[in-house]
């Protein structure tokens, strides 16, 4: 069964990812998993790194690996603000694990200096679920 299309935005820092018409979002925010369908109710709320789905037609998802950002819905539109999206099918499991690890080790040495401990552990949480995204490659 078809869904009614609404205008969803994803922007990162450095551009634009992804502009058009859906029939859902699904993603992740700091209170569990979401969906968005058109003209849900005004919301606002903060992202964790997760897949991030965009069901362009019943049988056609795009699926992104999403860093943690925002989410604003209103006016039967979505905008996702984000740190990082990066399509799931170009994410490279090396560079992802060595990503990984430098962050570990980062969190490590972070001692008590606690804005260098959330940031190592920021980004472990990303660099974890977007290894977990790109499989064993």
């Amino acid at each position: 069964m078809a869904h009614a299309k609404f205008p969803v935005e994803v922007l990162t820092p450095e551009g634009e990812v992804f502009n058009g018409e859906v029939e859902m979002v699904s993603t992740r925010t700091t209170l569990g998993q979401i969906g968005i369908l058109a003209r849900h109710a005004p919301l606002l709320a903060t992202l964790e790194p997760t897949e991030l789905r965009l069901y362009t037609s019943e049988d056609h998802i795009l699926r992104f690996a999403q860093a943690e950002g925002y989410l604003q819905v209103g006016s039967n539109h979505a905008m996702l603000l984000v740190e990082e999206a990066r399509p799931v099918e170009e994410l490279d499991a090396r560079d992802l694990r060595e990503r990984l690890r430098i962050a570990e080790q980062e969190l490590e040495q972070a001692g008590e200096d606690t804005e260098r401990r959330r940031v190592a552990e920021r980004d472990r949480r990303r660099w974890q679920q977007f290894l977990n995204l790109a499989g064993p490659g």
